[in-house]
């Protein structure tokens, strides 16, 4: 059983993890409107606070105007129409500073308290460090957009989503640590279960990953038709590139066509890990997550399609993003509970 001490530690990774969950949301809300080159510099210590008087506004107004966006898009653009997009950006980064203390001071006081064993003193640390490593992360993906193109690189973009969603995974697992132990080796048919489950995790999270290529070219805004891609199953386009390894990257036909396979093979594969596991003696909470992973997965799938044909409306495309961590965080409580007992 879980001391009292391990169940305050578990809430508060909890609490973390729903604000990383926030966070990746809030990043494709930024992505969405456009808001993620407002800011052309990076201050990770000093940046807390905004623009407070009209000079601090007309300084980093001018720091806007001399990017590529404001010079190729963007060159109409007023104060007060930056500071819509200022703000979004603003909060993005702000809210990941937040999620730093959030993290580091509890952490401090609960190793200094002697809360924590070494094992796990590594394991927060370790997570301490990615946590920074996103941060610049992050600005690494804004450089991109600051040279000649105005748009960062979709590459970048992918790296940021995958370690965001990484850590999120991380978090949960050493907070569902905490508060459920490994009790016993497995049955043969638990195990089995688990190397289901950490599978299923495994494709949903190569799904999210291609979901950031989709973002990164705009390739939502084209082919808004379903299941066919405007008439054909395949793009006529799907293999123009050279090399032909490209496609998969940098080819908007190529990338979307890549997201639907895969969202409707995560699809597929949590109906067949549902049905699979119907029969196995598993307990009430096994089964529950194992339930709800394959009913976010029918609205995932719902919500992305809907996204397509509406041409990525931003409260629905949000919905979309916020779906898919939601459908990881359930696989992984599947996993976690599978391998437990």
């Amino acid at each position: 059983m879980p001391t009292a001490r391990d169940q305050i530690i578990a809430a508060w990774l909890f609490a973390v993890a729903a604000m990383v969950f926030a966070m990746i949301v809030l990043g494709g809300v930024t992505r969405l409107t456009q808001s993620g080159l407002s800011i052309t510099e990076w201050w990770p210590i000093s940046g807390w606070l905004p623009p407070l008087d009209d000079a601090a506004w007309q300084e980093v107004f001018g720091l806007y105007r001399a990017s590529p966006e404001y010079l190729k898009l963007n060159f109409t653009m007023t104060l007060a129409e930056y500071k819509t997009i200022f703000w979004l950006e603003y909060a993005h980064r702000l809210w990941g500073r937040i999620i730093g203390v959030a993290f580091f001071v509890p952490m401090v006081v609960f190793v200094a308290r002697g809360w924590v064993g070494r094992a796990l003193v590594a394991r927060l640390i370790g997570l301490f460090v990615l946590g920074g490593a996103q941060g610049a992360l992050g600005w690494y993906m804004v450089m991109s957009g600051l040279v000649d193109h105005p748009d960062v690189s979709q590459y970048r973009l992918a790296a940021h989503l995958a370690l965001g969603v990484a850590i999120f995974a991380a978090l949960l697992w050493v907070a569902l640590d905490l508060v459920r132990p490994r009790v016993a080796a497995g049955a043969a048919t638990t195990r089995g279960l688990t190397r289901g489950a950490l599978a299923l995790v495994g494709l949903v999270f190569v799904t999210q990953v291609s979901g950031a290529f989709v973002a990164g070219l705009d390739a939502g805004l084209t082919y808004n038709t379903f299941p066919l891609m405007d008439g054909r199953w395949l793009p006529a386009e799907i293999f123009a590139m050279r090399p032909l390894y490209v496609n998969f990257f940098e080819n908007i036909a190529t990338v979307q066509f890549d997201h639907r396979l895969l969202a409707m093979t995560v699809l597929a594969a949590t109906a067949w890990f549902w049905w699979w596991a119907r029969p196995a003696p598993l307990n009430r909470e096994q089964r529950l997550a194992i339930n709800l992973t394959a009913a976010v997965a029918v609205v995932q799938v719902g919500l992305g399609i809907a996204t397509l044909l509406l041409v990525v409306p931003v409260p629905l495309a949000a919905l979309h993003q916020a779906g898919a961590v939601a459908l990881l965080g359930a696989g992984v409580w599947a996993a976690h509970g599978l391998s437990r007992d």
